[in-house]
């Protein structure tokens, strides 16, 4: 599968909106709704019915329903929370196989930089902007939707900018 820039240009059109609610309930609430993940792969199917070739359509479900699989099986045995197994998935079908070894980079980048944010800000005096966030007493539990989305966002942008 190959994604073009012009369906990743398509596709951030959903993919922001929907990843930085993903990463604000995340972060406030610990929980990636439903509703999200459901966009996300809802996003895919409709975009992807006008800009992808029908057999690269197909190949993306087939990825979602792959990874699906995968990150149930994590969940079960308590490695990943559901959302954010949820979001992965939904996040699949975007992703180009051939560019996996980007995506693993991007999102080494992201969580790192995502990790060091909360944590700087956690204990800075601007966590007093919003003093009720779940993430910020949640102890060893870290909000995953705030590197996840900006994993999938960045990979979408640099695929938009290569064309």
């Amino acid at each position: 599968m190959v994604l073009t820039p012009f369906a990743a240009g398509w596709f951030l059109l959903a993919v922001i909106p929907l990843g930085v609610w993903a990463t604000y309930t995340d972060l406030s609430r610990l929980k990636i709704p439903n509703y999200v993940t459901d966009g996300l792969a809802l996003a895919y199917v409709v975009i992807g019915f006008f800009v992808l070739p029908f057999d690269v359509l197909l190949w993306g479900i087939g990825q979602f329903i792959i990874v699906l699989l995968a990150v149930f099986v994590l969940n079960i045995l308590r490695l990943l929370s559901g959302g954010d197994g949820k979001f992965i998935a939904a996040s699949a079908p975007y992703i180009a196989v051939s560019d996996l070894t980007l995506v693993l980079i991007i999102f080494s980048a992201s969580l790192l930089a995502a990790f060091v944010t909360h944590r700087l800000v956690r204990a800075s005096p601007l966590r007093k902007l919003v003093p009720n966030w779940a993430s910020w007493t949640s102890g060893k539990r870290f909000p995953m939707g705030f590197p996840l989305s900006m994993t999938l966002i960045t990979y979408l942008v640099i695929v938009w900018q290569n064309g």
